[in-house]
């Protein structure tokens, strides 16, 4: 290995130059951070400056550049040198956008400046470039699971960005819930009346492509591997089964009706004139456009009533907590199916809420009204025999009055239940090559965290709405459509759309050896050193991705495709043998060491910020963009995730001299923002067995805070900065600088 030569680079752009001497910073490069080489540039990321690094990278072999100048999140495509690594010291940002241009604060200005830049000098000193040396799988094929709208879209698209696709579908046909309707909701503007469903379109596009292979009464019985490198089997009704290799999976499920019969209260069982809204479809087909006739009698319908929320919004036992998104704009649907035949059909929509999301929305609403549904807002008690038909018995919540009314047929709009297989929690964790199917499962996956995709909320599969959707907690597997949380046909078509983007940048990364997301393009992956392993399993276990195994004498195993490089199993280890090329223990335990660190006669506490990358970094550099300022005595180390960090971290920086420590991660539990799952939660629980070390070190709880910072917090983060040092001064100095 090369020898480390480290090169410091100080820019004096964006008024560095003015509040900052430049001079002595690259003075305590050199004599501190012991770069061998250190410069100054008027504006480090233009051309002329880029040039100057990349020339002493090639000329004088600077293999460690220390960029002092923006925050890491910017200039990212100026600062790329490949072959080297870099380290960013954030002196516009991190300091003079967040310090007051006054004269009796220059001093603790410059302070700040120059600690990042031993701070960053340390950092580039005790990391290594990244370079990927794991296995790296080559397969272009996406396997879709589930051939309803949502996966066709998903293998159609797939293919005209020209991937090969197999659709596995449990089924004897393709369509799903979709195929089954007599039409849908509309798609494109006007938005007024229902279409064609496009299914027939679609089935005959897959089975036009030759990229496109199609299983029909066939099911996932074993998944395993990794993006780029996936096997599966796939079993069919007649017992053969094939095995076939795919770089991505998307899992289009879909969602199932919700059981009807659970609400005798509303009729359902006992009166064959009240289906639910999966009947009326098959009824509407029947008709053919013609009258719709119900089921008791085959009298052509007169009057039909529409019951919202049916099962659904409600927290009754065996009901549906959720509302499924699309049912109210399928139960408008549904009632034009009766006024496009014949105007004089009386049609009435009792609902609580009516909520019509999406495109369509309100103009397919209006479009209803325009037709004459009436729409009623009435909560519906019960569904009885009456002398002609069933007998809807509602509270009218505008008139405040309990009334009756008859109907010739009663609808119930009933919600959809995810098919996402069986949860994480009712499968126990199988021991390293222990596997057999399960009947309930979709993807039948030979990971020891279970079977499936984890759920997250209500059933539905594990895929954040806002933060990362699509994306799952197993690397290189996607959720889309109503699996993923509840739908309208349009949405799931454009999450078929988006899901199939991942999944093919998913496998690209696992060409090149490089993280899919949410570190989109980094190398490094984890390093480990056998030697010093006590086999506790915490890695293993705490792993929020499933990239880590065992192998029989119960190391560790990582499988670093299915890696997200959050260092989770860094900040887990307790004997410190885990780490990553660029980011390990050293390079943030040496950038925490390498504070200048006042003695008690100045005065002058430090406080150790260590901020999530995704979220509360960010939102301390938008808070600088403000000009929102925030105590002179912090120093802010960005790391990858809160679950990364090792509580070594947190007995140096005490044992340093650090009077308080500050923690921002993203929020944890059922809503949860973190990038990399369950890091805030890991680091919750790692700082709740510190308070015990503080108290034998007799140091105050409150010197350390931990937060769940979003990255809107612009206001709230720089404040909780600012409380730390009210706190520290009210409890005074760390007795540890003494």
């Amino acid at each position: 290995m090369a020898d480390i030569k480290i090169g410091a680079y100080v820019c004096k752009g964006c008024g560095l130059g003015e509040r900052l001497d430049c001079d002595e910073l690259a003075t305590i490069a050199k004599r501190d951070g012991k770069a061998q080489v250190a410069q100054q540039h008027d504006f480090l990321c233009s051309a002329d400056g880029v040039k100057m690094i990349q020339n002493d990278i090639d000329n004088e072999g600077v293999n460690r550049v220390v960029i002092a100048a923006c925050s890491r999140r910017a200039k990212t495509e100026a600062f790329n040198f490949e072959g080297v690594t870099i380290s960013r010291a954030n002196l516009r940002e991190g300091v003079i956008w967040i310090r007051p241009d006054e004269d009796d604060l220059r001093e603790t200005t410059q302070e700040m400046a120059a600690d990042y830049v031993r701070m960053g000098c340390a950092e580039a000193k005790y990391s290594t470039p990244p370079a990927s040396a794991q296995e790296k799988g080559a397969n272009d094929t996406i396997l879709v699971v589930g051939g309803g709208i949502t996966g066709m879209t998903a293998a159609l698209e797939a293919a005209k960005a020209g991937y090969p696709v197999h659709v596995v579908e449990k089924s004897d046909s393709l369509g799903g819930s979709v195929g089954k309707m007599w039409k849908d909701v509309p798609r494109h503007s006007p938005y007024t009346d229902p279409v064609d469903t496009g299914v027939a379109a679609m089935v005959a596009a897959i089975e036009a492509d030759g990229k496109i292979t199609v299983h029909l009464n066939a099911t996932i019985t074993k998944t395993s591997g990794a993006p780029g490198r996936f096997s599966a089997d796939i079993s069919t009704e007649s017992g053969g089964t094939s095995t076939e290799n795919f770089g991505a999976i998307i899992q289009a499920s879909g969602a199932t009706p919700y059981d009807a019969g659970k609400l005798p209260e509303l009729g359902y069982g006992k009166s064959k004139d009240v289906v639910d809204r999966v009947e009326l479809e098959q009824l509407a087909i029947a008709a053919n456009g013609g009258p719709i006739k119900r089921p008791s009698d085959g009298k052509e319908v007169k009057k039909v009533t529409f019951v919202q929320c049916a099962g659904q919004r409600s927290s009754k036992e065996g009901h549906l907590n959720y509302c499924s998104g699309d049912c109210c704009l399928s139960s408008i649907k549904q009632a034009m199916y009766f006024k496009d035949q014949n105007p004089a059909i009386e049609t009435e929509i009792l609902f609580d809420d009516l909520r019509t999301p999406g495109a369509p929305g309100e103009d397919f609403y209006r479009s209803g009204q325009d037709k004459m549904i009436t729409f009623r807002k009435g909560k519906v008690s019960e569904v009885v025999a009456g002398s002609n038909g069933p007998l809807v018995k509602f509270k009218d919540l505008i008139l405040d009055e309990e009334l009756e009314e008859e109907a010739d047929l009663v609808v119930l709009a009933t919600g959809m239940v995810a098919n996402s297989g069986v949860d994480i929690d009712e499968v126990p964790q199988n021991e390293p090559g222990q596997w057999e199917v399960n009947v309930d499962s979709i993807l039948n996956l030979n990971y020891r965290q279970g079977k499936d995709l984890p759920h997250l909320k209500y059933g539905f599969n594990d895929s954040h709405f806002i933060c990362f959707p699509y994306e799952t907690r197993r690397t290189g597997i996607y959720t889309c459509g109503p699996v993923r949380r509840p739908m309208d046909t349009q949405q799931a078509i454009e999450d078929a759309t988006g899901a199939t983007l991942k999944a093919i940048q998913s496998l690209e990364s696992a060409k090149v050896g490089r993280a899919a997301h949410p570190r989109s393009g980094d190398l490094s992956y984890p390093i480990f050193r056998k030697e010093g392993c006590t086999q506790c399993k915490r890695c293993t276990v705490e792993c929020p991705f499933g990239a880590i195994d065992e192998d029989e004498k119960r190391f560790p195993v990582f499988n670093e495709s299915r890696c997200r490089r959050c260092g989770t199993c860094m900040g887990a280890c307790p004997v410190r043998v885990i780490s990553f090329e660029n980011y390990s223990v050293d390079s943030v335990g040496q950038q925490i060491k390498n504070c200048d660190m006042p003695d008690e006669f100045d005065e002058k506490p430090r406080i150790l910020v260590l901020a999530c990358e995704n979220d509360a970094y960010p939102a301390l550099d938008m808070a600088a963009q403000q000009g929102t300022s925030y105590s002179q005595w912090a120093r802010v180390i960005p790391v990858r995730c809160l679950g990364s960090i090792n509580t070594i971290w947190i007995t140096d920086a005490l044992n340093s001299g650090y009077d308080g420590i500050v923690l921002m991660g993203c929020q944890k539990g059922e809503n949860y923002q973190c990038h990399f799952v369950k890091g805030s939660e890991m680091a919750q629980m790692r700082m709740s067995k510190v308070d015990e070390t503080l108290k034998t070190l007799n140091l105050e709880e409150e010197r350390i805070s931990t937060y769940e910072v979003a990255i809107t917090d612009i206001d709230r983060a720089p404040q909780l900065i600012n409380d730390m040092a009210e706190a520290v001064e009210k409890i005074g100095l760390s007795p540890f600088k003494f």
